[in-house]
């Protein structure tokens, strides 16, 4: 069905307020798409939380950011936005506008189909915002859902911004007693001058690992195993983010663990840690087209094979990098550990992917959590959470 004829959700009730009245069940605004680079895989996200969301529990309603930021009515049929045959899901522009609340108190949502103003679409309960990248995981969506008064899924805006601009996140880390390996960063605006791209090279050794600061899905990055490549590398992260973090090659095995906030106060909870192994010769590393598109390509082991002792120490440091960082709900933490057993935080993720092969659901599910089940808890302990400072 087209979004432009979809009609609204109803069950009888339109009015806003801080919870569900008259026993009807919550409404749960699935927003995704964006204008990140990494737009298709929010929309494949979103299918994957789509198909998997209670429709009994729950009065889903899919709305989805264009590449240029207009807010609509999507379809929410979870076929449409999986990534079949290569081809990468996409958020059309439509006929309709989707609007937020403008202030606190106000929970209506509304809409503008055709220009003119449609009926409300309602009181939304919570949003269930699957957007990676610039606009969407860095804070500046949450801030619009904090001046908004809507409760949402995830962290909020400060740890958000850390998470995921990569510098910061390092110093925020490595000043809570966590361990980061060896980085340099190339702040926007300045360039990338041979003397100082030489001493990095002298200082941090090969092979280097150049990414934007802000950019997440392996885009944009490079492996660098011969220094005068490493311009070029360079030039390719700013395709994506002015700001460029580089940074020392690490020896380890590349560990992956789920976090989830914890209910009334307890302590959040970790997965058992899953590890990526690339496979196929054609990926140096687990960049984007193996994550997305060659899924042959990649082994991704849940749970890891890893020392008892080993697991242990991977969810303590990625418990700690959540509370270090101030997330909320979930986060996937990523690390190396090393052949001398050292456990090095990589980086943080606070809106990991949930297409249906991506590491944090598959890691929650062999912990016990299956997919219906987490994405259950997410939406609970959003309604859980107060909205405003907290």
């Amino acid at each position: 069905m087209d979004a432009t004829e979809m009609p609204l959700p109803d069950d009888g009730t339109r009015s806003g307020g801080d919870a569900p009245a008259g026993g009807r069940r919550p409404r749960v605004m699935v927003l995704f798409g964006g204008r990140s680079g990494e737009h298709a895989i929010s929309c494949a996200t979103a299918g994957g939380v789509l198909r998997a969301i209670d429709r009994s529990r729950y009065d889903v309603v899919a709305v989805g950011i264009t590449r240029t930021g207009q807010w609509v009515l999507a379809d929410d049929d979870p076929q449409r936005w999986v990534i079949r045959d290569g081809r990468l899901p996409e958020v059309e522009d439509t006929a309709t506008r989707v609007l937020l609340p403008q202030g606190t108190g106000e929970h209506d949502v509304q809409v503008i189909r055709d220009g003119r103003l449609d009926a409300p679409l309602g009181a939304v309960d919570v949003v269930f915002p699957l957007l990676h990248g610039p606009f969407g995981e860095d804070g500046t969506l949450q801030g619009l859902l904090e001046l908004a008064d809507l409760r949402y899924v995830g962290s909020g805006v400060l740890a958000s911004a850390v998470g995921m601009d990569k510098h910061m996140m390092k110093l925020v880390l490595a000043g809570s007693g966590l361990t980061v390996g060896p980085f340099r960063v190339l702040p926007g605006g300045r360039p990338a001058d041979d003397a100082t791209l030489a001493s990095w090279v002298e200082d941090l050794g090969l092979p280097l690992f150049v990414k934007p600061a802000r950019a997440g899905s392996s885009l944009g990055i490079s492996r660098v195993d011969d220094a005068a490549d490493l311009p070029a590398a360079v030039a390719a992260a700013r395709e994506h983010d002015p700001k460029v973090i580089v940074e020392a090659g690490l020896v380890g095995r590349e560990i992956e663990c789920g976090v989830l906030g914890g209910r009334g106060g307890v302590a959040p909870r970790a997965s058992l840690p899953g590890e990526i192994v690339v496979t196929d010769a054609r990926h140096s590393f687990y960049d984007f087209e193996a994550k997305y598109l060659d899924e042959a390509g990649v082994t991704l082991s849940c749970p890891a094979d890893l020392d008892p002792d080993v697991v242990a120490r991977v969810q303590d440091v990625a418990v700690r990098a959540f509370e270090a960082v101030g997330c909320e709900g979930l986060a996937r933490v990523d690390v190396f550990v090393t052949p001398d057993g050292d456990v090095v935080v990589n980086e943080i993720n606070t809106m990991p992917g949930f297409t249906p092969y991506s590491m944090y659901p598959r890691m929650w599910q062999v912990t016990g959590l299956d997919y219906a089940d987490l994405v259950d808890e997410l939406v609970g302990l959003a309604l859980e959470r107060p909205t405003g400072l907290r």
